[in-house]
């Protein structure tokens, strides 16, 4: 009955910090804090089901873990070695208190040095350990672990990055993101300079800076892109696109849309209708319309942002051209009538969760989310467990047995 009772009391800590947690998110957002990528495409959603597990198996020893890796990472001698599943375990136990962080540090840095000689398993840490600091909301940790030279190779894979640059943009490190940008170009894991939403994430962020300076940056960027015959994903698209219109440069936005094959999605369709208006050339803006009131898919209703629509009346209007008002006039009519205009702020539309690929995705959503291939993760780097990972099992340790 104890036992019974102590399994109770967990189970329900554990749902409580999951709705604790869903609090804290749903404040975050209101906060203006948003979330380029959603969990699941980054694997956290993953970690966290892994880690309440792993929290449940160490409920009663896990405070004994702590001081036994202690040891180890201060210990030198060869039989305190950090194993493959001290470090898995020890990731997924791990929370965001000083000693714990520092911990988790010490061990990752003595397992890669012993992995210089010694090659442990085929067990993939990097994409875990940043799923890891992402759940904690660490930026700075997770930056400096990225940073650190006793850690080199140990985050080299395209997951590492894009859950490190989501994290660091979700905290509004602006500097840090383009500087872990300029670590990534250099290092080509992959064959890859740019990785596709390691592009997405870097324009997100020079869009969120918001200056000459990151306009500047971002042309450089897409000029270079261009020239190693890169094709932006359509997010990455928008956000250059978004930020050349609030830099005034709308000639700039244009050139970027023109890229995007399939220009019926709502943020190309907003932002065309905002380069097109700010340019001084409204009556370019009613082909666009008129496509949202002719698409032919009762399933699915085109929309406009108000926003959006607001510049083509600031345009007309500065135009004096009569004939040109009473044609969008009677444009607007038929979009309100049909409810195509939505009250939607560009920061709403081009935020939208961008969520892992699925086959199950509605024509709807797909024309509301960015189209998204991610790296397919494979089974060791989602998080704890073995057999079909093909990792190695746990290795007998003297000093292991004391903490059952």
């Amino acid at each position: 009955m104890a036992a019974l009772c102590k399994h109770f009391t967990y189970e329900f800590n554990v749902i409580s910090r999951n709705i604790f947690g869903a609090v804290c998110a749903t404040s975050l957002q209101r906060q203006g804090v948003r979330c380029l990528y959603a969990a699941s495409a980054l694997g956290v959603d993953n970690y966290v089901r892994t880690r309440e597990r792993v929290n449940l198996q160490f409920q009663n020893i896990s405070e004994k873990f702590r001081v036994k890796m202690k040891e180890f990472t201060e210990n030198q001698s060869t039989s305190a070695m950090i194993f493959t599943e001290d470090l898995k375990n020890m990731l997924h136990l791990v929370d965001s208190k000083p000693e714990d962080l520092d911990l988790i540090l010490k061990m990752m840095q003595k397992f890669n040095q012993q992995n210089k000689n010694l090659r442990f398993g085929n067990f993939v840490f990097g994409p875990v350990v940043m799923r890891m600091y992402h759940h904690l909301n660490q930026p700075e940790a997770a930056f400096n672990a990225f940073m650190d030279p006793q850690l080199e190779g140990f985050f080299d894979q395209l997951m590492s990055y894009q859950i490190l640059l989501d994290l660091l943009l979700r905290s509004n490190l602006y500097d840090k993101v383009l500087e872990v940008f300029d670590v990534i170009k250099n290092k080509q894991i992959e064959g890859a300079k740019y990785p596709k939403n390691v592009v997405v994430l870097v324009f997100a962020t020079l869009y969120k800076m918001n200056s000459s300076e990151s306009l500047q940056r971002a042309t450089q960027l897409w000029s270079d892109l261009q020239n190693v015959g890169h094709v932006p994903m359509r997010r990455a698209v928008a956000f250059s696109a978004a930020l050349a219109i609030n830099q005034n440069a709308p000639h700039i936005a244009l050139e970027m849309l023109s890229s995007v094959s399939r220009p019926n999605y709502v943020t190309i369709r907003n932002l065309k209708i905002a380069a097109l208006a700010d340019l001084g050339r409204p009556e370019d803006t009613f082909p666009l319309l008129r496509s949202i009131l002719e698409a032919d898919n009762p399933q699915v209703k085109l929309t406009v942002a108000k926003e959006s629509i607001d510049k083509v009346k600031n345009a007309l209007k500065k135009s004096e051209k009569q004939d040109l008002q009473l044609e969008f006039d009677q444009l607007e009519k038929r979009l309100n009538a049909g409810e195509h205009i939505i009250d939607q702020s560009q920061d709403e539309w081009l935020y939208v969760e961008i969520l892992a690929e699925s086959s199950n995705f509605s024509r709807d959503q797909r024309f509301l989310a960015a189209s998204f291939n991610r790296q397919r993760p494979g089974g060791r780097d989602l998080g704890f467990g073995g057999g079909r990972d093909g990792e190695t099992k746990r290795r007998p340790r003297p000093g292991l047995a004391q903490m059952n």
